[in-house]
């Protein structure tokens, strides 16, 4: 590979319900371009179970995987033997799907004579910013999806310390949690924030979980039980009962959020200096209330906010192609022996917190 010449990566995304594909490229200075990014969802196939299938995921990964990479190839204009690499998810997530994508990516390698990249899906999600917007480090990650909620410091590619996680559920997995007990369809987080946006937030008074702690870690677990007791006091729930559950349970999550991020931009100056930015990442980032109290946070914080677009905030194969990239650039590369993972931590040093891995979807 000539360090001159951009560098040309395949990614592989099949950790939960979407099967993605998407090819990058990375210039010499740094700088990433997106030649493609073909993303398939699932969420038809879930819908009527109310949330994800493992066995119904694995087998729609198989049945549309080659085809999403042919298209991904196609738009992007280049053939297998122009590759510099080829990068797969290998966890966390559901077993059966992260199998997929891997044994893929190692079929391509193994017949192109391309080395493989086996990317920790949470590092994919933590160096988009680097993709997207150029970010320099050392910068604080807000983590947040259905299955994860971690405030990490990012120092460098494969350099991760954990700053906070949740004890219990993440922000994701509460928010499709509410939707379920009351009645929203599939996919739920979606669908609290549209119900919130026509509800009264201050209607109850839902508790602000871990608020003041000097630890940045979270717990939504309690307040998922506040709505739950809320809503079964009501005899006859109405369509404004629902939305006023749904805003006042967004504004306790909105709340909680900003206090342990400032606690956790506190915790990252005390060990890193002043972060380049705090940037958020995950599919609860897309949602925009969130989004405005992260930018309160930060401008309170005196340093910049930066947010992928929300495409690129959900699980891409164009964040696991950039993750690769990143790594082949500092000669990171595995064998053929890379095992696909449920469970694998951001942080090498940190230990799993009670309750981890018990998730919507299973990671």
């Amino acid at each position: 590979m000539d360090n001159n010449s951009p560098m040309l990566v395949l990614g592989i995304e099949t950790t939960c319900d979407e099967t993605a594909a998407a090819v990058i490229e990375r210039a010499p200075d740094g700088r990433g371009k997106i030649l493609s990014n073909i993303v398939r969802s699932q969420v038809e196939e879930h819908a009527r179970f109310g949330g994800v299938v493992p066995e119904i995921a694995a087998r729609a990964h198989v049945d549309v995987l080659d085809g999403i990479i042919d298209r991904a190839m196609h738009e992007a204009g280049i053939d297998y033997a122009q590759l510099d690499g080829v990068a797969a998810a290998a966890g966390p997530g559901l077993i059966g799907g992260v199998i997929v994508g891997l044994t893929t990516a190692k079929a391509i390698a193994m017949v192109h004579d391309t080395p493989l990249v086996a990317v920790n899906h949470l590092e994919a999600h933590a160096l988009t910013p680097r993709l997207t917007d150029g970010v320099e480090f050392p910068y604080c990650l807000f983590l947040a999806s259905g299955g994860h909620t971690q405030i990490v410091a990012v120092t460098g590619v494969g350099q991760y310390v954990r700053l906070g996680t949740t004890v219990d559920d993440a922000i994701g997995e509460a928010f499709d949690k509410v939707a379920k007990m009351l009645g929203l369809p599939y996919p739920g987080g979606p669908q609290v924030e549209r119900a919130a946006a026509n509800g009264d937030a201050t209607r109850f008074a839902f508790p602000r979980p871990m608020q003041g702690r000097p630890d940045a870690n979270f717990s939504l677990s309690g307040l998922k039980t506040a709505v739950r007791n809320e809503a079964s006091r009501i005899t006859e729930i109405t369509p404004q009962d629902i939305n006023d559950l749904c805003a006042s349970f967004q504004a306790a999550v909105l709340d909680s959020t900003a206090d342990r991020l400032s606690v956790g931009l506190k915790l990252f100056r005390e060990q890193f200096g002043a972060p380049r930015a705090l940037v958020a990442a995950g599919g609860v980032a897309a949602n925009q209330a969130i989004r405005g109290a992260l930018l309160d946070v930060a401008t309170k914080a005196q340093t910049q906010l930066i947010m992928p677009p929300p495409s690129l905030c959900t699980d891409n194969g164009a964040m696991i192609a950039w993750a690769g990239a990143e790594r082949l650039a500092l000669g990171m590369t595995d064998t053929m022996e890379a095992q696909p993972r449920a469970r694998w931590l951001l942080d090498a040093n940190a230990t799993a917190p009670a309750g981890y891995g018990k998730t919507r979807a299973g990671f």
